[in-house]
């Protein structure tokens, strides 16, 4: 059966976590913050990424100077009643609303071209919320499309872990197309699960090549629902519209395989689909997206699929 997605209404929250709950490392020894219910609607503060390090008005030189062992500064963890080992947790993003301002930066030894280029960069901008735009320069603006680069739940270890690279508890993923009314599916390694969130993004790119996005303090309400019946490897994630897979590796190739392999599985499991049939509707459905390449070692790649093909088996069921 598929599992429902995010519905277009927005939910008042059950409960609220701010700013100064938070952390900036992923382990299971890391104590919750609150305890909600199974289902329930969260409206989480977060920081942008440096955890108040810099403002609005930043120069390069205050960038050059940001502790990076404080990035990122993710709110939670959230402890969800119900979540067992094994299970899945699914995070429908009801809203994201960016914060006043935000900012981009990039060095020579930061990003997908380092050792390259000598180049070093720092922008801020004031957001304009009024008509969802970041004005980039005078000539340039961009629709913002905010989203939460890091989401994710703990890992099986006591290790303190850098929220750097992504992993199968989620992390730093920085793909864009985590935005309101998506559904995001996080295999369980802890009870409780220990969900975290922040490093939020108003606008970035597919690979976000610099290593920085705009990056911004943003309002996320949320609600997070324990699934039984799902069993993943790796996050997945799904919109009225398409279904997508996730894989990450520290290379572009083995990333690739991985999301492939994933969604092969969905869909025979899903679909009761031969899973040879199953890959071979990949290599005519399925679209293979990098969603980032600098949160090094490891990339992440996904892949999306139509759900608009399997009408026939939706009705079905």
């Amino acid at each position: 059966m598929n599992q429902s997605v995010a519905t277009e209404s927005i939910l008042e929250p059950d409960f609220t976590i701010t700013v100064d709950k938070s952390h900036d490392k992923f382990s299971s020894s890391i104590p919750h913050q609150i305890k909600v219910p199974n289902g329930s609607v969260i409206e989480a503060f977060t920081l942008e990424a440096t955890g108040g390090q810099l403002n609005i008005n930043s120069t390069l030189e205050d960038f050059e100077k940001v502790d990076m062992d404080k990035v990122h500064t993710l709110t939670g963890p959230i402890y969800v009643e119900d979540a067992e080992v094994g299970d899945v947790l699914a995070v429908e993003l009801l809203d994201l609303e960016p914060g006043d301002w935000g900012w981009t930066g990039m060095g020579p030894e930061f990003g997908f071209l380092a050792g390259e280029t000598e180049a070093k960069g720092f922008k801020t901008y004031k957001l304009d919320k009024e008509n969802n735009l970041v004005h980039f320069s005078d000539d340039i603006s961009i629709p913002m499309r905010p989203f939460a680069g890091v989401m994710g739940v703990a890992p099986n270890t006591e290790e303190m872990l850098t929220t750097f690279p992504p992993r199968a508890n989620g992390g730093n993923m920085d793909d864009p197309n985590l935005v309101k009314d998506v559904t995001v599916y996080f295999p369980v390694f802890v009870k409780g699960a220990l969900f975290s969130i922040g490093d939020a993004h108003a606008v970035q790119g597919l690979g976000e090549v610099v290593g920085t996005a705009v990056e911004c303090d943003m309002r996320i309400r949320f609600r997070l629902s324990v699934l039984k019946n799902k069993k993943i490897a790796e996050p997945e994630y799904e919109s009225k519209d398409y279904y997508a897979t996730t894989g990450f590796a520290t290379t572009i190739d083995e990333a690739a395989k991985k999301a492939t392999r994933y969604m092969v599985e969905h869909i025979s499991e899903t679909y009761d689909m031969p899973q040879e049939e199953a890959y071979m509707l990949c290599s005519l459905i399925g679209d293979l997206k990098i969603a980032e390449v600098v949160d090094l070692p490891n990339m992440l790649v996904t892949m999306h699929i139509p759900k608009n093909v399997f009408k026939k088996y939706n009705k079905e069921q």
